[in-house]
């Protein structure tokens, strides 16, 4: 099961994937408010086993102290983003006159990997171009896209680490080859399918 939640002021959205059976969750992207996804996980009442990062831009990471904490879930970042985390200014929080920096992570993503949640599995889609380490990862249910790919639109590549060659070599390589009923779910924004950004978005043309 996914399920959404846009947090903070750059309305991130923050997903909670859980098994049904097992109860047992992982948390995609908590940017901020801890204490609101705090809420809603418990009222779902499952156990948040990993905290998965798309990427190591600070709207996506606001909230990954407090939950690991609070969950004793591990925290996982693509190894070319894992800077991230520890510095402001590469998570570019400092941009904005503050600085997060947070505890370094407890595993690095690679990608192919996959990871097991409860009954599901989350495979790791290496994606970079919003930033150097920017993943996805892909479930039987859809694909949590990230920054990558959006509901008409693609990632800002004019921040550091950034490459607009990339980012579509990235999509159309790593994405578009996806069926095209694969719903999308994405780091901003509503979510889509393969086939509609195929046919529609106008960066893919």
């Amino acid at each position: 099961m996914i399920e959404c939640r846009a947090v903070g002021a750059m309305g991130a959205n923050c997903y909670l994937v859980s098994c049904p059976e097992t109860r047992k969750a992982a948390l995609i992207d908590p940017g901020a408010n801890g204490s609101g996804i705090q809420e809603w996980v418990n009222e779902k009442g499952v156990q948040v086993e990993y905290i998965l990062l798309t990427h190591g831009h600070f709207d996506h990471i606001g909230a990954v102290d407090k939950l690991r904490e609070l969950y004793q879930a591990k925290v996982g970042i693509h190894k070319e983003d894992a800077v991230m985390l520890t510095s402001g200014a590469h998570n570019l929080s400092r941009m904005l006159g503050r600085s997060y920096e947070f505890k370094p992570a407890d595993f690095l993503l690679e990608d192919g990997q996959v990871l097991q949640v409860g009954n599901l599995n989350l495979t790791v889609i290496a994606t970079p171009g919003h930033t150097l380490g920017g993943v996805c990862f892909l479930t039987s249910e859809g694909l949590l896209s990230g920054d990558t790919l959006f509901d008409g639109s693609i990632g800002r590549t004019d921040f550091p680490g950034g490459s607009y060659d990339e980012l579509i070599k990235s999509v159309v390589k790593k994405l578009l080859v996806l069926p095209e009923d694969t719903k999308v779910y994405p780091g901003h924004g509503p979510e889509t399918t393969i086939g509609r950004e195929k046919r529609e978005n106008p960066f893919l043309q």
